[in-house]
């Protein structure tokens, strides 16, 4: 029997993990060419050739570490390299004492919020988000705060922020580039966000650490420059992943950054590469450690996204479907054209169309779409778009 803990979310189960296995049941009947399956953030470009042959080389040579454990926190050379290729490209001054390499952003994510969290201690997020968020605050016993979303721009609603905060505020989650809006929060949102959050930690004598989750980092487009946190507001905390970056979601390969100017770094550093170990990760993937390390400056192919983006973006708003233009990621969050966004994806799939309906990420009344998929699979799903929509006309 399971525990009664586990019991909501086995009821609850992901709505996009469900709709990617209806997605490969409609595939097995109709065939592959004619499911245009939105559902999953699973990149479609291929990792840069320079990782797989790292991984071939690394494979073939004779370090008998190279499948070993390690500290808990990673190899430090690697730490090392990768905290300066950060300082190279943001002017920072971090070091392997800052850098802690995890089994992706989810546990990077986990460690930090393992290490900071008492019970009952709340961490604010701006809706829509990824909706494991809140589980992951509820693993250690923390109180997800949703602020409510600015759906003109889908730029954080500061406003309502302010007055989220309460002297039980440990943390705040922001994703930048986002999921599910591919919105880029702007430099004037970051230094307005910070001060908010400056004022409140001095209002009530408390610590509140600002954590960014990043795996979209370099995914940004028309030229967007997605500023880098830990410049803006001391208690910063970083975690990144190169799922998205290096397109290998199945690795589980990333990193938190803890800044020397965060409140007690060092113990907090410590605490977290405990965490990394006491989850169950022990340490991140040794093998994928030492490929990263040598491919730091290695990128997908971000004008594939590209082109996606606006071909997809275009193409439904042609046929009446309203949407903020992303700049980042590879997601579009749509108005659905009835209030109950759910009806919508219902009728999405008699025409073999696969979306997540907004209330996944705590926004109703939108869809998402991942166009981290095939050029043809775009273009093809089209004419099934313009099909849906008469149905709303």
């Amino acid at each position: 029997m399971i525990s009664k803990k586990m019991k909501p979310f086995v009821a609850n189960n992901s709505a996009v993990r469900a709709m990617f296995e209806e997605g490969n049941k409609l595939r097995e009947k109709y065939g592959a060419d004619h499911v245009y399956d939105f559902s999953l953030g699973n990149p479609n470009v291929p990792a840069p050739k320079e990782v797989n042959q790292a991984i071939i080389d690394l494979a073939q040579s004779a370090d008998p570490a190279l499948h070993g454990y390690m500290n808990n926190a990673g190899f430090e050379d690697v730490r090392e390299a990768i905290a300066q290729s950060i300082n190279k490209r943001f002017g920072t001054a971090f070091g392997a004492r800052n850098l802690i390499m995890t089994v992706g952003a989810a546990s990077g994510l986990n460690i930090l919020l393992k290490s900071i969290l008492d019970p009952g201690d709340e961490v604010v997020t701006f809706a829509p988000y990824f909706v494991e968020y809140g589980n992951y605050v509820s693993n250690y016993d923390g109180v997800i705060v949703e602020v409510e979303p600015d759906t003109a721009t889908f730029q954080p609603n500061l406003e309502a922020f302010a007055g989220k905060i309460t002297e039980r505020t440990k943390a705040v989650i922001v994703n930048n580039p986002h999921n599910p809006t591919g919105v880029v929060y702007s430099e004037e949102t970051i230094e307005k966000l910070a001060q908010i959050l400056e004022d409140k930690q001095q209002e009530f004598g408390t610590v509140i650490y600002l954590i960014s989750d990043e795996p979209y980092r370099e995914l940004a487009y028309d030229g967007v420059t997605v500023p880098y946190l830990t410049k803006y507001y001391a208690n910063t905390l970083v975690g990144y992943s190169y799922s998205k970056s290096l397109s290998l979601p199945g690795e589980r390969i990333g990193y938190v950054v803890i800044p020397d100017e965060a409140d007690g770094a060092a113990e907090l550093h410590e605490a977290a590469t405990i965490a990394n170990r006491i989850i169950g990760s022990v340490n991140a993937p040794s093998l994928m450690q030492k490929v990263i390390a040598r491919c730091l400056d290695c990128t997908v192919d971000l004008e594939y996204y590209d082109r996606n983006r606006k071909t997809l973006y275009e193409g439904l708003k042609k046929v009446g479907l309203e949407c903020v233009k992303p700049q980042g990621a590879f997601y579009l969050f749509v108005k659905s054209p009835v209030e109950n966004e759910k009806a919508f994806v219902a009728k999405a799939k008699e025409y073999n169309i696969l979306l997540v309906p907004g209330s996944s990420f705590a926004c109703p009344g939108y869809v998402r779409l991942a166009y981290c998929v095939s050029y043809e699979t775009i273009v093809n799903s089209l004419p099934a778009f313009e099909r849906l929509m008469e149905n709303y006309r």
